[in-house]
């Protein structure tokens, strides 16, 4: 019975990252760290459950049925949660969005002129980090080429 609730737990944590990755969009490597970071606390998680419940030693049974629990809280409650509960959290930003932008508008207003100076500079800071981006790739690029090389020799 724990493994199935383990499994379930397991499957509404990652429901919560897919609600997070909906409202909040953002680069391919913060979702890889975002999966690393599951990863392991998952994996930490079901140690734990296998240590305190059975010594460490792994069931096949435990591991039935956290993959029971995980198939079934993904068929009958996985899509709605994630669907609804994403599009609540939308609206809710958006509204606070708004709400925000509003109460900003005569700081926008009154900053228009140092605002243009500060967008320019931006650009900069832009460009610049693009670069160092590009040759911090071209750098990592190259010694994974590098080193795979290495292991085939």
């Amino acid at each position: 019975m724990h493994s199935l609730f383990m499994g379930v737990f397991i499957t509404f944590v990652y429901d919560l990252l897919r609600i997070f990755r909906r409202v909040v969009p953002h680069a391919r490597l913060f979702v890889s760290v975002e999966d690393l970071a599951f990863w392991v606390y998952c994996g930490a998680e079901v140690f734990l459950l296998m240590y305190r419940e059975s010594n460490g030693t792994l069931r096949w049974f435990a591991v039935l049925g956290a993959l029971t629990g995980m198939f079934f809280y993904k068929k009958i409650v996985s899509p709605l949660f994630v669907k609804y509960t994403s599009l609540l959290l939308g609206k809710v930003l958006e509204l606070l969005k708004r709400i925000l932008k509003w109460l900003c508008r005569p700081f926008c207003f009154a900053g228009r002129e140092t605002g243009n100076a500060v967008h320019r500079a931006g650009g900069r800071i832009r460009r610049r980090l693009k670069k160092i981006r590009r040759g911090i790739r071209f750098r990592l690029t190259y010694f994974l080429k590098l080193f795979k090389m290495n292991l085939k020799a």
